[in-house]
């Protein structure tokens, strides 16, 4: 049953070959079924589900708790989902997806009113990622586009192990798939788009300079005012 929450859960570690290509496959499946699957990116610990299921992505919502929550990321496996998910990808989203995906920077575009999904209240704009870690591309790849929250409860810390997720989250989620402590906790560093003007939201893994390389006109969080 796919709405059923009493299930078995399976915790696979993607550090043994044979183990990595079982897991792997339990999660895509897991994430077609519309359950809720944890794996690992390189930043922190991801809870993740199937962004066109839409009682999958309240499932990932009701998992990390009940406070009111943003609406959670999009991680693709590929540059070119990107175009499929916007109506016109600005030239600026193309040259940072370049430049830094895949990598720890999320990007705030204007999704295509066609896409039939419901995150919650977006405003018509998607904050996507394309995240460098071999487990996280080879499920996104076979699975398309996964809403993404760190795989914690809200007000916990974020996970860094799945083993360290599936103590918080239990059986709310299907797979884990364990790789290791995160390499780099620090968070992705967040562009939007959506404005006349390039602006960053979150300071993060990749710092402001970085990013004015590719985007000289971009307006640090220093420098807006609020």
């Amino acid at each position: 049953m796919k709405h059923g929450r009493l299930h078995t859960v399976m915790l696979f570690d993607c550090r043994s070959v044979a183990d990595r290509d079982r897991g792997i496959a339990a999660a895509i499946e897991a994430v077609k079924n519309g359950e809720l699957v944890v794996l690992p990116t390189d930043t922190v610990y991801g809870i993740g589900a199937d962004a066109f299921t839409p009682y999958a992505v309240t499932a990932l919502r009701d998992a990390k708790g009940p406070d009111p929550q943003a609406p959670p990321p999009v991680l693709v496996g590929s540059r070119h989902v990107l175009d499929g998910l916007v109506f016109m990808l600005p030239k600026l989203a193309r040259d940072l997806a370049d430049a830094f995906w895949p990598g720890a920077l999320t990007i705030i575009v204007e999704h295509a009113p066609s896409l039939q999904w419901d995150l919650g209240e977006t405003g018509g704009a998607v904050a996507v990622r394309m995240p460098l870690h071999p487990v996280a591309l080879e499920v996104l790849r076979e699975t398309g586009p996964m809403a993404v929250s760190s795989a914690n409860k809200i007000g916990q810390p974020a996970a860094k192990t799945a083993e360290e997720a599936r103590e918080q989250l239990g059986y709310a989620v299907r797979i884990y798939l364990e790789a290791g402590a995160s390499v780099d906790p620090e968070p992705s560093s967040i562009v939007d788009l959506t404005g006349d003007v390039p602006r960053l939201l979150r300071a993060g893994a990749i710092p402001l300079e970085k990013i004015r390389d590719v985007v000289p006109e971009i307006v640090g969080p220093a420098e807006t005012g609020a």
